[in-house]
């Protein structure tokens, strides 16, 4: 251990952070899919969404639209929001190649840093944060550490009340 380092259990601080979350004003939707993005004039204005189980169970039913202003990617390692956007259109991303770029082997202390800076608008009204915005920009996994992926959430949530209030 050395100074301005500090150590927490997963259990807690994730019960927490969810805890937390939840007095604020969050609601927090358990075992839901997101089928697809709701796109107008070219901008993230929601998801499609659905219960995991009715994919697993093969059913037929009709999925739900939740509309926004920004959509969050905080799917992780997968991606999948942003890869639901590549799949489906030849819109553009806001990476160096216009798609996604895949995430790196694991090198944890380099992916703290550029967890940071990846986290960012990747598409109008869409955000990448987390292990993310590391996928979507092609940079390191990480390994169980977590003071980037709080400082990208962080981040992200600036970056969102800033557009929120522009527009």
């Amino acid at each position: 251990y050395q100074d301005n380092y500090w150590t927490a259990g997963a259990v807690e601080v994730a019960s927490g952070l969810c805890f937390q979350a939840v007095r604020a004003g969050a609601t927090i939707f358990n075992l839901v899919s997101v089928e697809d993005l709701v796109l107008k004039e070219n901008r993230a204005s929601g998801v499609v969404i659905n219960w995991s189980a009715v994919d697993l169970a093969r059913l037929h039913v009709d999925p739900l639209t939740v509309m926004s202003r920004c959509v969050v990617e905080a799917t992780g390692h997968a991606l999948e929001v942003v890869r639901i956007l590549q799949t489906k259109t030849d819109l553009p991303l806001a990476t160096p190649s216009g798609r996604v770029e895949g995430e790196r082997s694991m090198w944890a202390e380099a992916a703290e840093t550029s967890t940071l800076e990846n986290t960012r608008e990747i598409f109008p009204g869409l955000y990448v944060t987390g292990m993310s915005a590391n996928a979507a920009f092609g940079s390191y996994r990480m390994g169980p550490v977590f003071g980037g992926m709080l400082l990208s959430g962080k981040k992200v949530a600036g970056l969102i009340a800033d557009d929120l209030e522009s527009s």
